[in-house]
């Protein structure tokens, strides 16, 4: 049951958010089937990347994945991923423990100031939109590629992906707000891309795992199984479900689970 129900969470967070998955799927993994954080991290790659896999299949028949982008950021990302995971097993499992709960205190602070910004938004802003590294073409909404443009993109996926591979989280809690703030995507653009990015970068890291001897037991593939399903349903509720409300939840969410795992 606590398999099923993680699962479902973890997919459904996923899909609304683009960002959220990784993030609590491993503290999901430790706190509801007992692993500790370098067993749970491999696992939750497997279900994020797997449940991101489809939701960015889903976006990328309706056009809005920016997938050029999206390789960009999963070849910078594939070759920082394995620094990330060598650094994990070399490191005492408490402090990235430690490290986990301030990444989840990071978030939890962006998703809520987020929310507040957007309800402060006017309905119908026409204003110039702000100068950003990264610009979308008006004419076919694809970047304009320039040598900033390569290079800030490149950056955010090695960033997200050596975390991907510290922390056994999908990146997307980087990619999400980096590509909000350096770019002119809007966010139905910026969540499958960063759903591609994630499974790249998920798969790659995955790999190396299983070349270290990693092995699945039965009710983790449930839980797996079980993200994937999620995944399906948020991307399916997203359009429906004010961004401001699952925000302020998912912040919510965060910060009780960072002060769990600290006390723990």
């Amino acid at each position: 049951m606590w398999s099923i129900l993680l699962g479902l969470v973890i997919g459904l967070s996923l899909g609304l958010t683009g960002a959220g998955g990784g993030i609590l799927a491993v503290p999901a993994l430790i706190f509801g089937l007992g692993l500790t954080l370098p067993q749970a991290a491999p696992i939750a790659l497997i279900a994020v990347g797997a449940a991101a896999l489809v939701g960015a299949l889903q976006a990328l028949r309706q056009g809005n994945v920016r997938y050029k982008a999206a390789i960009l950021m999963a070849v910078a990302g594939g070759l920082t991923a394995p620094l990330g995971l060598k650094m994990a097993h070399v490191t005492n499992p408490d402090w990235l423990n430690v490290c986990f709960a301030i990444v989840l205190f990071l978030v939890a602070l962006r998703m809520w100031f987020q929310a507040t910004q957007q309800q402060r938004l006017p309905m119908n802003d026409t204003g110039p939109l702000p100068h950003k590294t990264c610009t979308l073409s008006p004419h076919n909404g694809k970047f304009v590629w320039t040598p900033a443009t390569a290079i800030t993109l490149a950056g955010i996926g090695a960033v997200s992906g050596f975390f991907t591979g510290l922390l056994g989280i999908g990146g997307g809690f980087i990619i999400v707000p980096a590509l909000a703030y350096f770019s002119t995507a809007k966010m139905d653009n910026i969540v499958p891309t960063s759903l591609m990015v994630i499974a790249l970068v998920s798969a790659t890291t995955v790999v190396s795992a299983f070349t270290h001897g990693l092995s699945i037991t039965a009710q983790q593939w449930l839980f797996i199984w079980c993200t994937i399903m999620g995944m399906v349903g948020g991307r399916l509720i997203a359009p429906r479900i004010p961004a401001p409300l699952w925000q302020r939840l998912f912040a919510i969410v965060c910060t009780v689970v960072a002060v769990v795992l600290l006390l723990r």
